[in-house]
């Protein structure tokens, strides 16, 4: 088999509706319905929706966990997720699936790295966007949403904006080992 890649020079959101269109004819190709995309504020997510712009597409915005409210800005506010899910997109907030939680407080306190961390600094090798598009699939599985035995489509990105997307065979972060990225569509060349 043979697969278009988009490699993009630059990382950001300057890729993203070249991204988009591209995954939305991948998705078609392989009957995939779920499109999984991070958003922090919902632009993304509404991107994916307007590009994709059928009722068939199961669109879950996966936004910055609370956690991060005391940073300014970072997380999604109540109006921002009601006007996503007033059209048509779910809303997953959550606990980041590859650090953040109680290991990383721990990690800070004591020192050391959790597994988790050493996980995600090896998908940041890939890029920031590929770190994410894996985290998010954990979080969806792990929240009900997405069906565990077909594939499943991941957006994401660097900073804001998309600028990668792959497709996966999904898990629950416990089953970590049964995840499997079978598709690179998009990245970001370099990752700076």
């Amino acid at each position: 088999m043979e697969q278009k890649i988009l490699y993009f020079e630059k990382t950001g959101s300057q890729n993203q509706i070249k991204l988009i269109i591209h995954a939305k004819k991948r998705a078609a190709e392989l009957e995939i319905d779920n499109i999984i995309v991070a958003s922090t504020h919902g632009g993304t997510a509404k991107a994916v929706k307007n590009v994709f712009n059928d009722p068939k597409y199961n669109i879950i915005a996966v936004s910055i966990a609370e956690g991060f409210s005391m940073r300014d800005g970072w997380c999604m506010t109540t109006n921002e997720r009601k006007n996503l899910e007033e059209g048509g997109i779910t809303v997953l907030t959550a606990s980041h699936a590859l650090g953040d939680g109680v290991s990383s407080a721990f990690a800070e306190k004591y020192g050391g790295k959790p597994v988790e961390e050493i996980v995600r600094d090896a998908f940041y090798r890939f890029s920031q966007g590929m770190k994410v598009c894996v985290e998010i699939v954990l979080m969806a599985a792990d929240a009900g949403l997405i069906p565990m035995d077909k594939e499943i489509m991941a957006i994401a990105g660097t900073g804001s904006g998309a600028d990668t997307c792959i497709i996966v065979k999904p898990a629950y972060p416990r089953t970590f080992f049964e995840l499997e990225i079978r598709e690179i569509l998009a990245k970001p060349r370099n990752l700076g």
